[in-house]
C-alpha cells in the first residue's frame, strides 16, 4: 500500500510540470498555446542537464563534427518542435478541424484510398518526425480511419491524456504486445488501415541501419505487409518552418520483396527526412542503445 502511495506521488511530481504549462496558456489562441508550450520544452531541452546531456549523447552520434554550441541549439529547437507536437496531439480533436493547415502530395493517399475501395488494409510506417498525427488528420480529412499501434507509458496521468489524444485521431488504438498484435491482424484482415512508427528499439528485432548507424528495429510491418498482401506506405507530417503548418507526404509503397528489405527501404526514408530537418526529429529514444 505504501509503495503504491509512493508510486503515485512520483507519478503526480512527474506530471505535474507538463499540467501547469498546459493550464497557465489555457486561455490562449490554439497556435500561441502550441508556441508557449514549445519555447517551454526548448527552455527544458537546452537548461536541464539530464535532458540536455541524453539529447547531446545521442545527437553526436550522428553528427561527430558538429560543435558542442551547435548540438545545444539544435536540441532547443527539437524541444520546441515536440511542445508543439505533444500540445497538439493532447488537443487533437482541434488540431484536426485546422485543414487549411494540412499541405498534401504524394502517391501514397490513392494507394490507400485504392486499397480501401478493394476491401483490403493498409499499413502506413513512419516515425516521431515532424506532427506524425497530421498523417491521421489528413486520412479523416478523405473519409478515411487510421487506428495506430501505441505504447503505454508508465506515468498514469500522461497515459490517461496521451491515449484520450491519439483516439481523437482515429480507431482502434493498439498498445504493443501479443493481445495487441493479434488485435491488429483482425484489423488488418478486415480491411482496417494502422498507422505504425517503426523507430523505436526493439528488443527481439534486427540490426539495421538507421541514420547510418545499426538499430535494433522492428520487422512487423513488412511481415503484415507480405503475409496480407497489403501496401505498406511510408508517411510524414513535417512541420512548415516555425508555423502551424503541415507537409503531410504519402510515399509511393514500399516494393513487396522481404521483410529486411522492405524495413531498410523505410528506414533509409526515414533517415533522409530527418537529415533533412534534424529539428524536428525526437532524439531522446535511446535509438541506438544496446544495437
Amino acid at each position: 500500500m505504501f509503495l503504491r502511495y509512493l508510486k503515485s506521488v512520483f507519478h503526480h511530481a512527474r506530471y505535474f510540470p507538463l499540467w501547469s504549462a498546459l493550464t497557465v496558456f489555457r486561455w490562449r489562441a490554439f497556435d500561441l498555446r502550441s508556441r508557449a508550450l514549445g519555447t517551454t520544452f526548448g527552455i527544458v531541452i537546452r537548461w536541464f542537464p539530464l535532458a540536455r546531456r541524453r539529447f547531446l549523447r545521442e545527437a553526436k552520434r550522428i553528427f561527430p563534427d558538429m560543435n558542442r554550441y551547435e548540438r545545444i541549439i539544435l536540441g532547443q529547437n527539437m524541444g520546441r518542435n515536440m511542445g508543439r507536437t505533444l500540445f497538439e496531439i493532447y488537443h487533437q480533436a482541434e488540431f484536426q478541424t485546422f485543414h487549411q493547415k494540412f499541405k498534401i502530395s504524394g502517391p501514397g493517399l490513392a494507394a490507400i484510398k485504392e486499397a480501401n475501395s478493394a476491401g483490403k488494409g493498409a499499413i502506413i510506417v513512419s516515425g516521431h518526425f515532424g506532427q506524425w498525427e497530421s498523417i491521421r488528420a489528413v486520412l479523416k480529412m478523405h473519409g478515411l480511419e487510421s487506428g495506430a499501434v501505441y505504447k503505454p507509458h508508465k506515468n498514469r496521468h500522461y497515459e490517461r491524456r496521451m491515449r484520450a489524444g491519439i483516439e481523437e485521431g482515429g480507431n482502434p488504438i493498439l498498445a504493443t504486445g501479443h493481445v495487441g498484435t493479434r488485435a491488429l491482424v483482425r484489423h488488418l484482415r478486415d480491411g482496417g488501415i494502422i498507422s505504425i512508427l517503426l523507430d523505436e528499439k526493439f528488443a527481439e528485432g534486427v540490426r539495421i541501419p538507421f541514420l547510418g548507424i545499426d538499430a535494433l528495429t522492428s520487422l512487423s510491418a513488412a511481415q503484415l505487409a507480405l503475409k496480407y498482401d497489403l501496401p505498406m506506405i511510408p508517411a510524414y507530417g513535417t512541420r512548415a518552418d516555425d508555423k502551424n503548418e503541415f507537409h503531410v507526404e504519402f510515399e509511393s509503397p514500399i516494393p513487396h520483396t522481404d521483410s529486411i528489405t522492405m524495413t531498410r527501404i523505410f528506414n533509409d526514408s526515414l533517415s533522409k527526412k530527418i537529415m533533412s530537418k534534424p529539428e524536428q526529429w525526437y532524439w531522446m529514444l535511446k535509438r541506438w542503445d544496446g544495437a
